[in-house]
């Protein structure tokens, strides 16, 4: 099969192009025949247990979204079917930026990791996978109030402002979760990645934004449980792709918790199994508890709260003005004055947006060193600028061509010779420009003649403070380079040859080609005493054969390969018992 290209949903064509530099196509011919298997061996058990323990919306969700138990869906079956109920999917290299991540739910598409955990990962893999994504996430959103609750969570997660040290831990984690699902990675490697990472989130200050925001998408779309506190169900996708911890979660050796913005202060280690999870009692409420925390957000509150997020972030960032004015850029300082922000500056290249639209002339090339503005009223008038009609503009002095000396609360001065001003679609003034101006903060300079026009924006008071720019068209994003890579799983000419024998065994089950089983048997028990997984598929086969001098073979070297290698004995025994329940 050719490499599936991702271009067959008209969501992803709506993609911004900073968000499509993280799409990779999916290569499904890179599947070995042991990657099927893992995939069917999982789906087979997930769909046995889950049937019992899941939110009725998985099952639904697996038939309406096309994922077959039988082989690992394509990224373009995915997208046929995922059309039909408003979604979309693409395939990326394993974990992405947690904004970047947000943002694509935010239009409806489902970021899938198209690598597949490696056979002795087949529980539970500290890296996502396509079995996580493509059988956890994918079927729960065919419920279209969870849906909705993802999609507005991407809406809101991918404003929140993260820390300095935030993406730092993005990157200490990705690499330990890279390091931990590859083959062959020396202890002391992992252990060292460990450590980074341990000392990273224990030496990140308060937590940011984001931080919070990822602990309640953790705790909910990942981890989370739903109905009661006595008999819960599982719909997050880490839980429905996981069949070592969908079985471990409904002991009670987790701690169940109501759901609550609580959450949003448990920390969580993705390494390991969770100890405690929180159930909510229906989708609305994850809704209800997501506005909660929204409306605590800087995106919802502004100030001088707001400012000094962006400024401690040192991250591309916008600040909206009440006037609807966004300036965009890279937050350095903010002058108070009774806890309002009364002057902010930029550092680097800034814009200016109005509806997350670029005004004409104030891009980057016009403001490329930087922006500072004044804001606030004006000392001792009761009228905003921005409510100035032209009387009232021509009654303070305000009008084209004439010099001009505004002072505002807070010892901002801004002297200069008016040359036009700008409204907003409602009549609001929401940026003057300057000639010949001078700007001080009592004796500081911030502004002087020699350096230009000067622009200043006009806005009472600062409503907003998020991520990213307003006007993602303003700022060069696509730059993402990851300083860790997937690492692909070795094949020597042993394992090849291992990948052969499975495919035999597919292709007899899937085309009712005749082959030796006895003799695949008998190799895979002096060539290959500790595999498991295939000696399991053979005894399928010849159960639903009636070969019972196959079955007791087969049956015999189970039995050994569990009394040799006790870590995987039970995966053995929930392989045989499926066949027996199903034949």
């Amino acid at each position: 099969m050719k490499t599936q290209e991702y271009e067959s949903n008209n969501l992803i064509e709506r993609l911004p192009q900073h968000l499509k530099q993280f799409i990779k196509p999916q290569s499904y011919q890179d599947y070995t025949p042991i990657n099927q298997a893992v995939w069917r061996y999982v789906m087979r058990k997930n769909v046995d247990y889950l049937s019992k323990v899941a939110h009725d919306s998985y099952l639904d969700g697996l038939a309406k979204t096309g994922i077959s138990i039988e082989s690992i869906p394509s990224m373009y079956g995915m997208n046929r079917i995922l059309k039909e109920i408003g979604w979309a999917a693409v395939a990326v290299d394993g974990f992405i930026p947690p904004n970047a991540f947000m943002e694509f739910q935010a239009y409806k598409v489902l970021v899938i990791a198209s690598d597949i955990r490696q056979l002795e990962n087949i529980e539970y893999t500290p890296a996502p996978d396509i079995i996580h994504e493509g059988a956890g996430h994918a079927p729960i959103i065919a419920n279209p109030e969870y849906a909705e609750y993802l999609r507005r969570f991407g809406e809101i997660g991918c404003k929140a402002i993260s820390s300095g040290r935030d993406y730092e831990i993005y990157e200490a984690i990705r690499l330990l979760s890279i390091l931990k699902e590859a083959e062959g990675v020396a202890q002391e490697e992992i252990e060292e990645a460990e450590a980074q990472v341990e000392f990273l989130q224990n030496n990140a200050g308060e937590p940011s934004e984001m931080a919070l925001i990822r602990n309640l998408h953790w705790w909910t779309v990942e981890y989370g449980l739903i109905g009661t506190l006595d008999n819960p169900k599982i719909y997050g996708a880490g839980l429905l792709s996981s069949i070592g911890e969908s079985a471990w979660c409904m002991t009670d050796n987790v701690k169940k918790l109501p759901y609550s913005i609580n959450a949003a202060y448990q920390g969580f280690d993705i390494t390991k199994p969770q100890p405690q999870l929180y159930v909510t009692p229906d989708f609305a409420y994850l809704s209800e508890v997501l506005e909660e925390f929204a409306n605590k957000m800087a995106l919802r509150k502004g100030g001088l709260m707001g400012v000094n997020k962006l400024i401690d972030s040192k991250a591309l960032g916008t600040l909206e003005l009440n006037t609807g004015l966004q300036i965009s850029g890279v937050f350095t300082r903010v002058i108070e004055h009774e806890g309002k922000p009364v002057y902010i500056q930029t550092t680097g290249k800034t814009a200016l947006s109005y509806r997350e639209k670029e005004l004409v002339g104030h891009g980057t090339e016009t403001h490329p060193h930087g922006f500072g503005t004044a804001i606030g009223r004006l000392k001792g008038i009761n009228l905003a600028i921005e409510d100035m009609s032209p009387r009232d503009l021509k009654a303070y002095n305000l009008y084209e061509g004439k010099p001009v000396t505004l002072e505002f609360e807070g010892g901002i001065t801004v002297s200069g010779t008016n040359i036009t001003g700008i409204r907003n679609i409602h009549g609001k003034i929401i940026l003057i420009s300057f000639s010949n101006c001078t700007v001080k903060y009592n004796e500081e300079i911030l502004f002087q003649p020699e350096w230009g026009t000067y622009d200043m924006a006009v806005g009472a008071n600062i409503i907003s403070a998020f991520s990213g720019p307003a006007d993602y068209n303003s700022f060069d994003l696509i730059n993402h380079v990851p300083s860790s890579h997937t690492i692909k799983a070795k094949r020597d000419e042993h394992k090849i040859k291992l990948e052969g024998l499975y495919q035999k065994v597919r292709a007899m089950r899937e085309d009712n080609k005749v082959i030796n089983l006895n003799g695949i048997l008998d190799t895979i028990c002096n060539e290959y005493p500790t595999d498991w997984l295939l000696s399991v598929e053979i005894l399928e086969l010849a159960k639903r054969a009636n070969d019972e001098t196959l079955v007791d073979k087969t049956m015999s070297h189970l039995k050994t390969v569990q009394t040799n290698r006790s870590e995987v004995a039970h995966l053995i025994q929930d392989g045989i018992d499926i066949i027996y329940n199903q034949l």
